[in-house]
């Protein structure tokens, strides 16, 4: 009784944001179609071409079996670490560098194909969801606060924040009997058969078409969110009282809010403050773990179609979020940020609006950054495999 009265409380909740938001587009609807807009623009010439490629070709490791093949090399590594199986170190991989929401795809991927199990599936999502280093570096560092010699303190901590959830986490239900059992899992592996090559191509080509257009529907949505929220009297009321209640800047408070809620939109608002460098790039390692309420709503539609714990991921992002800041200030202290300037990382700003041409070079080169995170998959595969024969031997 209490589940029911729970389970309508949350509907009305939903029917009555529902409704706000379509008076908020009535009342703006200029606002509306512009952010509308926005958001298709950045979907379609900055996430389609960088995302698609990586869509494709996992989808194709994974249903053609290499995943397995050679995940199970990378055994020694994955589960003495993360208590997680070898094939789990491809969502890794991919996730950190095509980023965002790769990583939680691929792990959802590898649960639906019975490759792992419930709990290892768990264990996985909550540190194979990264950021990857184009927005960290060409979006926030090149773009926003045009400062690239600060690389460091914002790629640093958040993969080493990343890393410390995974080994965290891989005491979670540590004692449970965590095995496939094909007879009773409803994601039992699957039964690999010889597959025409095209029919694997085109599986894998609309699965992907599938996953790019539920990413840009919430991209579009939450960016229509967002600036309807921020032109609210109501909202800036909040955010206005919270600000003096906290005692800080209120400008602080709204580029918090807004990358709550949407990633980019805050990173913009927190780079163009007037306040300490070190006070932004403390806020923005927060936001980037944190992903925002777009891409965790990106990467739980993936993940709800699987059975793995969708609160356990976005209680691990928060946790992402602050381990970052903890990372972030340590390494600030310490002076880490005076030899920032020695490294050297060439960068790229992806802009909102490009040619055709400029749209074909990031597809030609997320593929090929695609392609050769594959082969480095399977050389880490056999290296490791070799590495560990010797050891034995």
């Amino acid at each position: 009784m209490n589940l029911f009265r729970v389970n309508n409380f949350k509907h009305m909740i939903f029917k009555i944001i529902l409704i706000l938001l379509i008076v908020s587009i009535i009342l703006n609807p200029s606002l509306a179609l512009n952010s509308a807009r926005d958001g298709l623009n950045t979907w379609f010439n900055i996430l389609l071409p960088s995302l698609l490629p990586f869509f494709i070709l996992s989808e194709l490791f994974i249903a053609s079996g290499f995943v397995e093949t050679f995940g199970r090399l990378l055994q020694p590594i994955m589960k003495p670490i993360f208590n997680v199986p070898g094939p789990s170190a491809f969502p890794l991989i991919m996730g950190i560098i095509s980023g965002y929401p790769v990583g939680a795809k691929l792990s959802s991927r590898l649960r639906e194909n019975g490759i792992i199990s419930k709990i290892e599936g768990d264990r996985l999502i909550t540190f194979s969801s990264t950021s990857g280093p184009l927005f960290m570096l060409g979006a926030v560092l090149v773009g926003m606060l045009g400062n690239p010699n600060l690389r460091s303190m914002l790629l640093l901590p958040h993969y080493m924040s990343i890393l410390t959830i995974g080994v965290l986490f891989r005491f979670y239900r540590a004692n449970s009997k965590d095995s496939l059992n094909p007879s009773k899992d409803i994601f039992s592996i699957k039964k690999r058969e010889n597959i025409p090559l095209s029919k694997l191509l085109a599986n894998s080509v609309v699965e992907s078409m599938n996953s790019i257009f539920l990413v840009g529907g919430f991209v579009i949505f939450y960016n229509v969110i967002i600036e309807l929220l921020l032109a609210s009297k109501f909202t800036n009321y909040i955010l206005l009282k919270i600000a003096k209640h906290l005692s800080i800047n209120s400008s602080i408070v709204e580029g918090i809010f807004s990358g709550f809620i949407e990633l980019t939109t805050g990173c913009k608002k927190i780079s163009q403050l007037n306040i300490d460098l070190f006070h932004k790039i403390l806020i923005l390692n927060f936001l980037i773990a944190w992903g925002g309420l777009s891409i965790l709503s990106q990467t739980t539609g993936f993940i709800s179609q699987t059975d793995l714990n969708v609160s356990l991921y976005i209680f691990s992002k928060l946790l992402h979020g602050l381990i970052s800041c903890i990372y972030t200030y340590i390494l600030y202290s310490i002076g880490f940020y005076r030899h920032i300037k020695t490294l050297s990382i060439d960068v790229f700003i992806m802009e909102e609006n490009q040619s055709l041409s400029q749209w074909i070079y990031t597809f030609v080169n997320s593929t090929k950054s695609a392609m050769a995170i594959c082969i480095f998959f399977i050389i880490l595969s056999i290296f490791v495999h070799q590495l560990w024969n010797k050891k034995e031997a």
